[in-house]
């Protein structure tokens, strides 16, 4: 004849423990490595009403005019230096920053620039100029770095232009 034998059913604890090893070198591993979203501030300096007096002697003022159908690069004394007409139905920032570095050989002092665009410009367009006046890439000792242009940037509305007749 069989014997039964019971068997002893105790109840097993579940053991948690490897898995919580994991998560203390899990969570700090995957924290160090997250990159947090970078927010990039541009310092813009606004007209000022009292700063327009007469008794000051005008100094050279440089200046981009954003319209429709072209970029215009000028100064408040001599008038335009360079038109630059758009390329394939968008504007010609390489073209600008060309403009740019070419006035910053001749000016290398000058840090300041007065931005102007047109009513219905674009804000892609605003960045884009901003970013062609500002700086450019340079290769200097085998590295690539951000060559300084005109980094302090003005806003102002453009003029109306005078279409001819």
């Amino acid at each position: 004849m069989r014997r039964k034998h019971r068997r002893l059913r105790s109840e097993t604890d579940l053991d948690i423990t490897p898995f919580m090893n994991l998560m203390i070198v899990l969570v700090p591993v995957l924290l160090l490595n997250m990159v947090f979203a970078h927010t990039s501030v541009l310092e813009l300096n606004f007209p000022n009403v009292e700063s327009s007096s007469t008794e000051q002697p005008k100094e050279l003022q440089l200046q981009v005019m954003i319209f429709d159908d072209q970029l215009v690069v000028a100064d408040n004394q001599g008038g335009v230096i360079k038109a630059i007409g758009k390329k394939e139905s968008v504007h010609d920032y390489e073209m600008l920053g060309q403009v740019m570095k070419e006035l910053k050989r001749r000016m290398p002092d000058k840090r300041n620039l007065t931005i102007m665009p047109s009513g219905d410009t674009p804000y892609q367009t605003l960045v884009s100029v901003m970013d062609a006046v500002r700086s450019y890439d340079a290769v200097v000792a085998g590295d690539v770095v951000e060559a300084e242009l005109f980094p302090e940037i003005s806003l102002g509305d453009a003029p109306e232009r005078v279409e001819a007749s």
